[in-house]
């Protein structure tokens, strides 16, 4: 077995979206190669409703898939199909946009005023970015979830892992999210398929992810001050704060201690597409002329098929 070396650690960027969404981006809009086939990765944790309740209206989407994953709230959802619905916490919606969708999302806390999710993009394939649009609800409780005699606890979103298979299929990125919590004081090997692009976001608690050298710290809180790319490329540095990314080289497992208040993350892989990427907003291609195409008939009211 070969530990899969931390490639880089890096923070989420405050970013606004939609009507005026405050969130924060842990990759996205710029050069994905690392992720491929995922294109984008949101973090919409926010306690303050007048940061999300304008949420997201009508827009469109092609070319992509994307994975909403709710940890509490609730957000309403419908689309140009038809299909609404809400989702609330620990429900997950997977959507294929394919050939093209107008959808709107409508976040709305819980009674505290808690509105916690991710939203993930996953690349379509060129043999597949015009297929039929779909979605794929799940409930929190059908969502598995699979504990070792250590007191680790994986619910496994997508793809198959401790003998479990989540409950979304069919994925054209052929992915593995999970979300993985690890006890106070445990070290835990996580295998990952060496072929896979994988990443891990941090979202609550404390720990370190081992190279094969030297374990690398990640901390969620306090929160403290961002470390740029010369701090990030020395093990002995300062321990991170929240809303922490760290990207991985390749090897077959990932390796893991928790610190004292154990150490919550989403850990997502997938096998890469290797396709050249057309990218404007919320419209993914494979080329400028695809690209200019899908946005000339959302100007004519051609672009749902």
């Amino acid at each position: 077995m070969s530990i899969r070396p931390v490639k880089r650690i890096v923070q989420s960027k405050p970013t606004l979206e939609g009507a005026g969404v405050r969130l924060r981006r842990a990759f996205g809009f710029g050069d994905t190669t690392d992720f491929d086939p995922f294109l984008l990765l949101d973090d919409f944790r926010n306690n303050d409703p007048a940061d999300y309740l304008a949420g997201f209206p009508w827009h469109p989407h092609r070319g992509i898939e994307t994975i909403t994953y709710v940890l509490a709230g609730n957000v309403d959802h419908g689309d140009s199909l038809g299909n609404k619905g809400s989702l609330g916490a620990g429900d997950v919606q997977w959507m294929t946009a394919g050939s093209g969708i107008l959808h709107q999302e409508m976040p709305k806390g819980d009674p505290q005023g808690r509105m916690h999710g991710f939203q993930l993009w996953a690349n379509l394939p060129a043999s597949l970015k015009m297929t039929r649009p779909r979605y794929q609800d799940v409930k929190g409780a059908d969502v598995p979830e699979v504990a070792d005699d250590d007191g680790t606890r994986v619910r496994v979103i997508c793809g198959s892992f401790w003998g479990k298979s989540g409950p979304v299929d069919g994925v054209a990125a052929d992915p593995r999210y999970l979300d993985v919590f690890v006890p106070p004081g445990v070290r835990k090997r996580l295998p990952v398929e060496t072929s896979r692009n994988a990443f891990a976001y941090i979202f609550e608690g404390s720990g370190r992810f081992r190279d094969a050298s030297e374990p690398r710290a990640v901390q969620t809180d306090p929160v403290g001050p961002a470390v740029g790319p010369a701090e990030a490329g020395h093990h002995d540095g300062p321990d991170l704060e929240n809303r922490t990314l760290v990207v991985f080289d390749r090897g077959d497992e990932v390796v893991v201690e928790a610190g004292e208040r154990g150490l919550r993350f989403l850990l997502v892989s997938g096998q890469p597409i290797e396709e050249p990427v057309a990218w404007y907003g919320p419209i993914v291609m494979n080329t400028e002329d695809e690209l200019r195409q899908a946005y000339a008939e959302l100007r004519a009211g051609s672009f749902i098929k």
